[in-house]
């Protein structure tokens, strides 16, 4: 059991009714707890969750529409997200408790002060280096919108100016990373056909794919419903046409691919987690068409070049610079 679970199940009385669990770790919490229900907006916790209890747990961006006697809040990485899903959660539980659960690195102390808007919150526990806070919704708030919460920034590129909105908790929120920024100088001449932008945040690197390569059809992969929504925003912000995809990691992308151009993630919450990326080095070869290219950008310290080649073919560094390294090669 994630230690956030276990810190709920030690007090089970409170979490007996029609509970709504948000963000949810893929465990057995909703096993132990009957008459809840989940929201989650990670595909893969979501899949998983839905071969365990099918029917039990929502995918999205936005709360399920119906009542719940409570609502508790697993604390995510954004300061942001947090204020928005609180503000979702709290505007369907006038006079009814909303509760916060986060590991201590994970800022849970300085995250409980944001629901002294909705009432005197209290800690209830504290455990597994985790702690449990609660608060009774006395002051509901209206429904947040959440595309109003978009951030938007416009990117000077060679091609003309293009728009990029991102949503809270979305990588990079609001701004250009560093290694998106170097790989969008390296785009030139790739092979005609699908190509997928693998990871694709608010959507930077497939919408400028597409406006590029016109002709190509492009996909857009990532594991996070917020990051979905935003690509669409993006897309939508240039006139642009994608497909975008809400799946765990490179399984659920098309194959047939002609490239596949990536920044890949390797955070997940307070966590550092590679799994995802090399994963996507180990199957990339199953998605591509023969002679098809993977293309990447990559911290410096990250040792990918033998991994690429064991499983696609020999691997090229295009360039590096301020901390990070393209890769490309192609399928043998």
């Amino acid at each position: 059991m994630d230690p956030r679970s276990e810190v709920l199940l030690r007090q089970p009385e409170l979490f007996q009714g029609d509970l709504l669990l948000a963000g949810l770790p893929a465990d057995d919490l909703l096993g132990q707890l009957p008459r809840a229900q989940g929201w989650s907006w990670h595909a893969g916790e979501h899949n998983r969750l839905e071969t365990r209890f099918a029917g039990r747990c929502q995918f999205g961006t936005r709360a399920p529409e119906r009542h719940f006697d409570g609502a508790v809040l697993f604390l995510p990485k954004s300061r942001e997200l947090t204020d928005y899903l609180l503000q979702a959660l709290a505007t369907r539980l006038a006079g009814r408790a909303l509760y916060l659960v986060g590991e201590k690195r994970g800022g849970i102390e300085r995250a409980a002060k944001q629901l002294s808007a909705f009432g005197k919150p209290r800690k209830l526990d504290s455990a597994r280096h985790c702690q449990l806070w609660q608060v009774t919704i006395e002051n509901a708030p209206a429904a947040p919108d959440l595309h109003a919460l978009a951030q938007r920034f416009e990117l000077q590129l060679a091609d003309g100016p293009l728009q990029v909105l991102s949503l809270p908790g979305v990588f990079s929120h609001g701004r250009l990373d560093r290694g998106s920024a170097l790989l969008l100088e390296h785009l030139d001449n790739l092979p005609p056909g699908h190509l997928l932008d693998f990871g694709c945040g608010a959507g930077v690197l497939g919408a400028t794919l597409k406006r590029r390569y016109p002709q190509s059809q492009v996909s857009m992969l990532d594991v996070d419903a917020f990051a979905v929504e935003s690509s669409r925003l993006t897309l939508a912000a240039n006139g642009l046409d994608a497909e975008v995809i809400a799946g765990d990691g490179i399984d659920a992308a098309p194959t047939g691919l002609a490239a596949i151009i990536s920044n890949p993630p390797f955070h997940t919450g307070v966590h550092t987690d590679y799994q995802a990326s090399e994963h996507l080095l180990r199957q990339a070869a199953r998605h591509l068409d023969k002679g098809g290219e993977l293309r990447l950008v990559a911290n410096s310290f990250l040792k990918y070049p033998p991994l690429i080649e064991q499983h696609l073919g020999p691997c090229t560094l295009l360039n590096e610079g301020d901390g990070f390294r393209i890769y490309n090669a192609h399928r043998r």
